[in-house]
């Protein structure tokens, strides 16, 4: 009888454990996934003249970037550290460079939340930035207009339309103004005056004429049609008669010029400038009846492509940010053992290091991405 021995079992794929290779695949989709996104990042970076660069501009602390990317190569290195000692089961230094990598992950988010801080702090947030002159004015009335609608809230929290708030007001400062001087008929005053001052502000910019030219000239201008004072005709004339005629009291009080000053050699108003308009929330700040009220209303110069960048930048550093806490995550579940870590521990500490060496790496593409090009 023939003697039959007995086949080697089949094994399949290769000599790595199935948690590791399950890593490798993981991470190959994550390289995927980041490479979206940068590769998005330079093609509208590339395609954008103009895309700003200026680190005044979009508060880049570039310092800060490469302090965070010393901390992750830093943090990498502990990670090997770590895996090597639990081969040589000295567990108890592996725990303390598992922890020591832990610490430098937080610090790493801890300067992040600092840089994104700013951001906010110079509202360089997606779809908040303006990208021209025009939104830049727009958003200083915006939030003007903001300012106001709290201030005149919390002084008259029973009326809910502005309109009855400033009838309240001129009532409230009528009353007070028949029983004398006092600090509330002051305050009452310096907020109306708040008002008028939003008031001139947007109707200005929305009328696109000079800050120089007064808001009580307004309507009348209107009337004219825009016709220029070297005009002879009688309807001019009886036009401009009219101008000193509505606006005599102004005119009296020096408050109103002749309208042929107001104009430019075309005998047009001249336009309203972002310039203008920075300047005049700038003398706001300094008023001291009304300065308090504004102290937290801050001209964003325009930046072209602005909410392109401030869009890219979150979402690529926030990406990786999330990135960062859950190898953080992963890591507390291994110090969570503390004096139960053993050699067993070894694989998944491993697969923790690619990971993380992963999240350096994206890093390292991102910083001079961002930061420095």
């Amino acid at each position: 009888m023939t003697q039959q021995h007995a086949k080697a079992p089949l094994k399949m794929g290769i000599a790595i454990p199935n948690s590791k290779l399950g890593m490798w695949l993981f991470l190959g989709t994550e390289i995927m996934f980041f490479t979206a996104f940068i590769g998005t990042y330079l093609i509208l970076r590339l395609g954008s003249p103009g895309w700003p660069t200026d680190v005044n501009v979009t508060h880049i602390l570039i310092w800060f970037g490469a302090g965070n990317t010393f901390v992750l190569i830093l943090s990498s290195f502990f990670v090997v550290l770590a895996h090597d000692a639990l081969l040589g089961q000295k567990y108890h230094a592996a725990w303390m460079y598992m922890l020591y990598t832990l610490l430098l992950g937080v610090l790493f988010l801890g300067v992040k939340s600092i840089e994104y801080k700013g951001k906010w702090d110079h509202d360089i947030l997606p779809g908040h930035i303006p990208e021209s002159d025009k939104q830049a004015m727009d958003k200083v009335v915006s939030k003007f207009g903001q300012i106001v609608d709290a201030s005149l809230s919390a002084a008259f929290p029973e009326q809910h339309k502005r309109e009855d708030q400033i009838t309240e007001l001129n009532q409230k400062i009528g009353d007070l103004k028949a029983k004398g001087p006092s600090d509330e008929l002051k305050s009452k005053e310096s907020l109306l005056r708040l008002y008028s001052e939003y008031v001139s502000l947007k109707e200005h910019v929305r009328a696109n004429w000079s800050l120089d030219f007064p808001l009580a000239a307004f309507d009348q201008y209107r009337t004219m049609d825009g016709k220029s004072p070297d005009d002879s005709t009688q309807d001019w004339k009886t036009k401009y008669a009219t101008w000193k005629t509505v606006n005599e009291k102004e005119f009296g009080t020096g408050e109103l010029k002749d309208l042929k000053e107001y104009l430019n050699s075309d005998g047009k108003i001249d336009s309203v400038s972002y310039a203008q308009v920075k300047h005049k929330v700038h003398a706001l700040h300094d008023d001291k009846e009304i300065g308090s009220y504004i102290a937290n209303l801050h001209p964003s110069d325009p930046i072209l492509y602005g909410n392109l960048f401030a869009s890219n930048y979150f979402l690529m550093t926030g990406f990786h940010a999330i990135h960062v806490i859950v190898g953080l995550l992963m890591f507390a579940i291994v110090l969570k053992k503390g004096s139960k870590l053993c050699i067993d521990d070894a694989t998944f500490v491993e697969n923790i290091g690619l990971y993380w060496h992963f999240v350096d790496l994206v890093w390292i593409f991102l910083f001079p991405l961002i930061y420095i090009v």
